[in-house]
């Protein structure tokens, strides 16, 4: 009856994950200048687009290095480049568009979907380099 003996590494890395994604959601969430959350909430289409693309392109490298992490630890540190590399996308697009802030705060989905398939792109490519 071996069929749940990984069980509790799945949880280990199950709960690390989470609390890494809970983590750049946070540093995330603080670092753009306007209230995501809020703008959700008040119905702004763009907000969501442009946070969903940046969590996606956060998870896509994670999941990679958790089925390729040789240790819980070598996860954390791949996990937390990931970070980094989301944070960076997040303030070239905005350097590309010193209009951004104000569009995401208006609803434009043209800068939402911009930000979202670059954190999408950067996440793919973040997580193919991490194939070692």
């Amino acid at each position: 009856m071996h069929y749940l003996s990984t069980l509790p590494t799945f949880l280990l890395y199950f709960v690390a994950a989470s609390v890494l994604f809970a983590a750049f959601l946070t540093i995330y969430l603080r670092i753009t200048p306007y209230a995501e959350l809020v703008l959700i909430r008040q119905g702004n289409v763009a907000a969501a687009v442009s946070l969903v693309g940046a969590m996606v392109g956060f998870s896509l490298p994670v999941a990679n290095v958790i089925m390729h992490s040789s240790s819980l630890l070598d996860m954390c540190l791949w996990s937390l480049i990931a970070l980094v590399v989301q944070t960076i996308v997040y303030f070239l697009v905005s350097w590309l568009l010193p209009e951004f802030k104000r569009g995401i705060e208006q609803g434009n989905l043209a800068h939402a979907t911009l930000l979202a398939g670059a954190s999408v792109v950067a996440g793919i490519l973040n997580a193919a380099c991490m194939t070692y």
